[in-house]
């Protein structure tokens, strides 16, 4: 649902900055595909939670756009898009998704997406391109996606273009996310490594102040006995 709120940004910009075909018909694909998946979010979550009406009053926005961004409302209700954009507020929480993305699991998916991403990419562009084979999409993309760009390959159209700059996005991101991941490595070893120095410093602080607690006793003991000897006398 995040990924669907971002793409508001992208298809909005598309609309407002006047271009032609193809531009618009995928501008006009993104903005059914985006509320398609919203729709889809609310009629899973009102077919599995155990009371409807609670889970709508408990998030009227998922409800409201729905009901008030739908792609065949007029032109001059469009602009209510906008609101798409308030299910972007779960980012604010990144902390505890970037802790995930960053783990092992996380790097593995990160990787899986940028390798279908490529491959699919390396086609698309072998069909756009005219006289351009599978394998010189193929060799394209991955070019592309690592940001080598040898330049025998690029693409001619628009659409080629805005394919590279979003394979290209998708290779920089892996990378930043394989770049997190080593540095949550390395910072997680140090700070066992600093958690267990801690721990033995208390341990021996522990065992210092049980040591004088032990000896301030057997004094307390023998000054009792010295006392009791003395009144005995």
């Amino acid at each position: 649902m995040l990924v669907a709120a971002l793409l508001v940004i992208p298809a909005l910009g598309i609309e407002e900055s006047g271009a032609g075909e193809p531009w618009h018909a995928v501008a006009n694909v993104l903005n059914w595909a985006i509320w398609s998946a919203f729709a889809v979010e609310a009629a899973v979550m009102l077919a599995v939670v155990p009371q409807r009406w609670r889970w709508i009053r408990t998030h009227p926005l998922e409800v409201a756009i729905v009901i008030l961004t739908p792609p065949f409302l007029p032109p001059s209700l469009q602009a209510l898009r906008v609101f798409r954009l308030l299910r972007l507020i779960p980012l604010l929480r990144l902390g505890r998704i970037g802790k995930h993305l960053f783990s092992l699991e996380g790097v593995s998916w990160a990787g899986l997406l940028a390798v279908l991403t490529t491959v699919v990419a390396g086609a698309a562009y072998s069909s756009i391109e005219k006289g351009a084979s599978t394998w010189d999409g193929l060799w394209w993309a991955v070019s592309t996606v690592t940001t080598v760009g040898y330049g025998d390959e690029f693409p001619k159209t628009d659409l080629g273009r805005g394919l590279g700059i979003a394979l290209m996005l998708v290779g920089i991101g892996f990378v930043a996310v394989l770049t997190g991941a080593i540095a949550e490595r390395f910072m997680a070893a140090r700070i066992e490594e600093t958690q267990e120095e801690l721990s033995e410093e208390f341990k021996e602080a522990e065992l210092d102040v049980l040591g004088e607690l032990h000896e301030i006793a057997e004094r307390l003991n023998a000054l009792e006995r010295r006392l009791a000897s003395s009144q005995n006398r």
